[in-house]
């Protein structure tokens, strides 16, 4: 009984830390984290946190993995409910996307706007996992392909082209640089419209 109450305080720990440091990455920057940091906002000493992270960049790379897997599994999910239909699969990709990046604007900017310029390399085995949340797109395109509803040289370039369009789409509503006469779900509406019509089967012109 003693050994898993210390396990679930020990996991309750971890969930603090990782809560501060993405907290403090996002209000303070990365220059400005520290183990002392984190430890004083939540009443530890650094030892405490060392225990759990070898350093701040082990942290860091924590919190990315943490954000990609849950968006992995939401794409997972949506992937699954249309796995004959390409476009529809495609659409709630894309707004399961722009859905996870607005509810989860600190994970967000973590994986996706957060570049440190002396950090430790990404590992690899964690890049190959986060990996897998583009192969949803490409799989979703490559389906397209093959029902002849869509057109494009290659998935992947493809996919990362989508993804690129709703970043900024992201981006652009998380910095509340939208213009404040355009409605948010329209704009988000439009940006999908057009990342699914720059890969659709043009349409047979009629003479």
């Amino acid at each position: 009984m003693t050994s898993t109450t210390d396990g679930s305080k020990e996991s309750e720990l971890r969930r603090r830390i990782l809560d501060t440091a993405r907290h403090l990455l996002v209000q303070e920057g990365y220059d400005a984290l520290s183990m002392r940091t984190i430890a004083n906002s939540i009443g530890y000493s650094a030892t405490s946190i060392y225990l759990h992270f070898d350093g701040k960049d082990v942290l860091l790379h924590a919190l990315i993995h943490e954000g990609m897997m849950e968006l992995r599994d939401r794409l997972r999910n949506v992937a699954g409910q249309h796995p004959e239909a390409p476009v529809r699969r495609l659409r709630g990709l894309c707004e399961c996307f722009v859905e996870f990046g607005l509810e989860n604007p600190e994970y967000y900017e973590i994986m996706f706007q957060l570049r440190p310029e002396r950090m430790e390399r990404y590992p690899p085995e964690k890049y190959r996992a986060a990996r897998e949340n583009l192969d949803f797109f490409a799989r979703a395109l490559d389906g397209g392909v093959e029902q002849g509803t869509f057109e494009i040289d290659d998935s992947r370039v493809s996919a990362s082209a989508a993804w690129a369009s709703l970043h900024g789409t992201v981006s652009l509503l998380l910095a509340d640089r939208v213009d404040a006469r355009i409605d948010p779900d329209t704009f988000i509406d439009t940006a999908i419209r057009q990342v699914i019509h720059g890969v659709r089967v043009p349409a047979s012109s009629t003479p």
